[in-house]
């Protein structure tokens, strides 16, 4: 296996990213793999080198390149969490309320939470799913890579990426949601790429939700196929977060990826 440091153009950005290759020549599928919204960290990495492992290329962007970085730091991203999780519900449900509770702290904080804020937003989501079509026409162009088994795999916020990256990339064969949330429902009739979903039972604000997204999908005609893990909770493949990984869960969740993706 061969790893690098590369870089792709985004939308309207430069995005540094990790890439995996296996040691076989020839052609190979490839998959994107999208973090969590801990960022490019070891464990995503360590997810990149098991698929090429598995005999695909795999490249993992880092959607925080550039000035996301420094707000978006994990331990300025737990705190930020904390916070805005502490704010009453009346006020978190108020964008205008937790804004000013936000301005109260002070400016280098402020600023860190507004960013947090912002990647929450289904407005930034996109515009990071937009980015990832650059991540397609990188691989496209890789002689290694076979151009129409590229395949999108997110967790997280990355799975909610995944999602939205469906509605907008008509090269992307496959995509696999790790917990992530729907996209806009009234788009997936532009979905091209066959999807499986995994989720986590005790994960009731994601996963209650997938029943509409694949009545939406079954209405257009659209392939998806979902599991839904008893006692898993969110973010139960991450074996770096002991609280959550299901080990069991997790084989399982591996295996359906790569019988899915071929």
């Amino acid at each position: 296996m061969k790893t690098q440091e590369v870089k792709l153009q985004g939308e309207d950005r430069p995005i540094e990213a990790y890439l995996a290759t296996p040691a076989a020549e020839g052609r190979r599928p490839a998959v994107i793999v999208v973090h969590e919204i801990w960022g490019l960290d070891d464990h995503i990495r360590d997810v990149t080198r098991r698929f090429a492992e598995a005999g695909f290329v795999a490249l993992a962007p880092d959607l925080y390149t550039g000035p996301w970085r420094e707000a978006m730091r994990p331990d300025r991203i737990m705190a930020g969490m904390q916070f805005l999780r502490q704010a009453p519900p009346e006020i978190q449900r108020d964008p205008s309320s937790m804004g000013a509770l936000v301005d109260e702290r002070p400016a280098d904080e402020a600023a860190a939470l507004r960013t947090l804020m912002r990647v929450m937003t289904p407005q930034q989501r996109q515009t990071f799913a937009r980015d990832l079509r650059g991540a397609v026409r990188f691989l496209e162009e890789q002689p290694d890579v076979d151009a129409t088994r590229i395949a999108c795999l997110g967790f997280c916020m990355g799975g909610g990426i995944t999602a939205q990256l469906a509605t907008l990339e008509p090269a992307l064969a496959n995509a696999v949601i790790f917990y992530g949330e729907n996209p806009p429902l009234d788009k997936v009739g532009a979905i091209r790429a066959r999807l499986l979903g995994l989720y986590g039972a005790d994960d009731a604000r994601i996963t209650e939700t997938v029943p509409a997204f694949a009545g939406a999908m079954a209405s257009a005609g659209k392939p998806f196929t979902y599991h839904v893990y008893p006692g898993a909770p969110h973010a139960f493949f991450n074996d770096t977060r002991q609280a959550t990984y299901r080990p069991e869960a997790a084989r399982d969740a591996m295996r359906r990826v790569l019988e899915f993706l071929g």
